[in-house]
């Protein structure tokens, strides 16, 4: 009916759709909390979601939010679901590893990349490869979590005499 309503309902659609991918992702991850990590942060270059045009189109909605109520409030919902989740993903983590850091940041710092990643992608198309995205991501897990990630990026189990 209106330009707005069109807008949220795209809002809604790719919330949703990012939403039930993540989830799905971290649902078939094993238990274990450096695979429950990776699935998280690597949901987000899913070729399902991880589009040139939905990056186009989150980041359009992103700009509208500042001055669109409406729009705001979903995507911080949408923020927020996430957010939460892999927080406490970092606070198993520092719990399990020993590490010295706040999880929250640890969590915002993670998402601060990733939506990083999605601008550079957007930005560059094919000039910038989701493989080159996941190389970054990988190296950044290793380096934050290096009781929970072997030298090639692959999760390990940390155990309690660890």
């Amino acid at each position: 009916a209106s330009k707005d309503n069109l807008l949220i309902e795209t809002i809604k659609f790719l919330q949703d759709e990012y939403t039930a991918n993540w989830q799905a992702m971290l649902k078939k991850a094993k238990p274990d909390t450096a695979s429950q990590l990776q699935a998280m942060v690597t949901a987000d270059l899913d070729r399902r979601i991880c589009t040139q045009r939905k990056l186009a189109a989150w980041f359009a909605l992103i700009t509208e939010a500042k001055s669109r109520p409406a729009y705001h409030q979903l995507a911080w919902e949408r923020d927020e679901k996430y957010r939460t989740t892999l927080a406490s993903i970092c606070r198993e983590a520092k719990a399990e590893g020993g590490y010295a850091y706040d999880p929250q940041n640890t969590a915002d710092a993670i998402y601060a990349m990733q939506e990083g990643l999605w601008l550079r992608m957007m930005l560059f198309g094919r000039g910038y490869r989701r493989e080159t995205a996941l190389a970054v991501i990988l190296d950044t897990l290793r380096t934050i979590f290096p009781r929970h990630f072997t030298s090639d990026g692959t999760p390990s189990r940390v155990h309690a005499e660890d």
